[in-house]
């Protein structure tokens, strides 16, 4: 899979590839503190992007999703790994999902809620990371429970902790391993919903732009690449999302 120079110019019109990584996602990306870098598998993508563009790469990270979602739709970056969500469409273009992620409620151990059902409720308060998906999924379909934000998507459980909140929302493995660290918690069966995980562009490069990267994602995904960056980043907790044509 080439790119034509027009192709190139539209992703990256500063002739660099810019890639937009979030470290608030674990699924994603993580701190490597030993070699001071970002490492996971939207960073091992960004860099096969670059390879196949024959271009340099400069990763620009952040702490949280909203910020990452904002570089890119301010176009301080030209990519990003995102949850596909309404609001973020209105500033991005995104490919289909290359992971599905589940999103997921925790609770004390001694908590009355037993079932998902039993969250949005009066009187129940939920914590959630700013910006995060089901931050923005969360804020569309709860009529009742009040929702908190914590600045970053890690920090949930420890804020739902000092603040006495009801119940933590956010990805799975994240939440599971907060359960494992504190202990006294638990999470709830099943998801609230499924994160659709995929790559977007700036809606100003259009869709030649579009389309190459939605064919970049198709592609990761049917040689097997995403599944082989799962497994050498050993992420649990998530699928590769079926082809677009699927």
């Amino acid at each position: 899979m080439t790119a034509e120079s027009s192709t190139r110019s539209a992703l990256m019109p500063a002739g660099v590839l810019r890639a937009s990584i979030n470290l608030g996602n674990p699924i994603l990306a993580r701190w490597d503190a030993a070699h001071a870098q970002a490492t996971g598998v939207s960073v091992d993508l960004a860099k096969e992007l670059a390879r196949r563009l024959q271009a340099e790469l400069q990763l620009v990270v952040f702490d949280a999703a909203g910020k990452s979602v904002a570089a890119v739709t301010g176009e301080q970056a030209d990519i990003g790994f995102f949850a596909v969500d309404p609001l973020r469409a209105e500033g991005l273009l995104f490919t289909a999902p290359y992971l599905l992620i589940e999103g997921s409620y925790l609770v004390r151990a001694n908590s009355a809620i037993a079932a998902n059902e039993q969250v949005d409720a009066e009187g129940v308060r939920i914590m959630v990371g700013k910006g995060s998906a089901y931050d923005l999924y969360l804020t569309r379909e709860l009529r009742h429970a009040q929702i908190l934000r914590a600045n970053t998507s890690p920090a949930v459980v420890d804020e739902f902790l000092a603040q006495g909140v009801d119940v933590a929302a956010g990805v799975r493995q994240q939440l599971a391993s907060d359960a494992a660290r504190l202990k006294g918690l638990r999470l709830l069966p099943g998801r609230f919903m499924v994160i659709q995980q995929a790559m977007g562009t700036p809606r100003s490069r259009g869709i030649e732009a579009a389309s190459y990267l939605s064919g970049f994602v198709e592609e990761m995904k049917a040689s097997g690449f995403v599944a082989e960056a799962m497994v050498r980043h050993h992420i649990e907790g998530a699928v590769v999302a079926p082809s677009r044509d699927a």
